[in-house]
């Protein structure tokens, strides 16, 4: 991998991250494109996506900053109980990342029929939320449990996390603003364990198929784009036009499974 793809990858991937479209998916299919071994690329999708989490961290500082205050007023107040749920959330993606970590990495080998199939079913969800009614309520601890399972299911590349569980989150009638905010949240802590961990045990190591250059420019290219995109996906979740993004995935998914089998 040179810089260039990692430049085109990482803004694939900082955009991604945060519209409804599936960031894994589209890595897969822009690895695929551009010819990028599956070897090189793990270190390197890990380092992206803690660019998005960084990026995430810059636009909800505010709200994080709050969170973190509540909390350690040690009172069980509005801020104790969000990240109770939080912590809620992450119990499904903390089960798949303990127990079935090589069969999820075992995913990411540039399967593009996986993708494709898996880009026309979060087509399907999102195209659900069109018809979700929803309240101007909080999210429950019941509500928390089932984004996090939808969060877990989107470990699979072409299911979008942050299409899947705000999809989620609307079709349960949760505000859209406030189940957007909570979707964007409750993925921080799990890929920064997710970091520490490969970290800690090497993985995160520059290897001698892919430069500490590659990395950097990736890592800026994903945090800069990841900035933009974050913002503007709360703004599209407010005005409901996830089912222009419906359109997208199940074009670019059935593009993909096309591709898949003539090849």
């Amino acid at each position: 991998m040179d810089w260039i793809e990692a430049l085109i990858l990482g803004i694939i991937q900082g955009l991604t991250e945060f519209l409804p479209v599936s960031s894994s998916g589209h890595l897969e299919i822009g690895k695929a494109i551009l010819g990028v071994k599956a070897t090189d690329s793990l270190v390197f999708t890990v380092v992206v996506h803690g660019a998005t989490v960084l990026s995430t961290i810059v636009v909800f500082r505010k709200e994080i900053w709050e969170l973190i205050r509540g909390f350690f007023r040690f009172q069980m107040n509005e801020e104790t109980h969000y990240i109770f749920k939080i912590a809620v959330s992450m119990i499904p993606v903390g089960i798949v990342g303990l127990f079935f970590k090589d069969e999820v990495e075992a995913l990411f080998t540039g399967n593009l029929l996986l993708v494709g199939l898996m880009l026309i079913l979060t087509a399907a969800l999102l195209a659900f939320t069109y018809y979700a009614k929803t309240r101007d309520k909080n999210i429950s601890y019941k509500d928390a449990f089932i984004i996090g399972v939808a969060q877990a299911i989107a470990v699979i590349p072409g299911i979008s996390r942050s299409g899947s569980t705000i999809s989620t989150g609307l079709l349960l009638g949760n505000n859209k603003e406030k189940t957007a905010r909570f979707s964007f949240l409750m993925v921080l802590i799990p890929i920064i364990g997710a970091n520490i961990k490969d970290l800690l045990d090497g993985s995160m190591v520059a290897t001698e198929n892919i430069s500490s250059t590659v990395l950097i420019v990736g890592f800026l290219a994903a945090f800069i784009s990841g900035l933009l995109a974050c913002s503007w996906m709360i703004n599209i979740v407010k005005k409901g036009k996830l089912i222009y993004f419906a359109v997208y995935c199940l074009i670019v998914g059935s593009v993909a499974v096309g591709y898949a089998l003539m090849n």
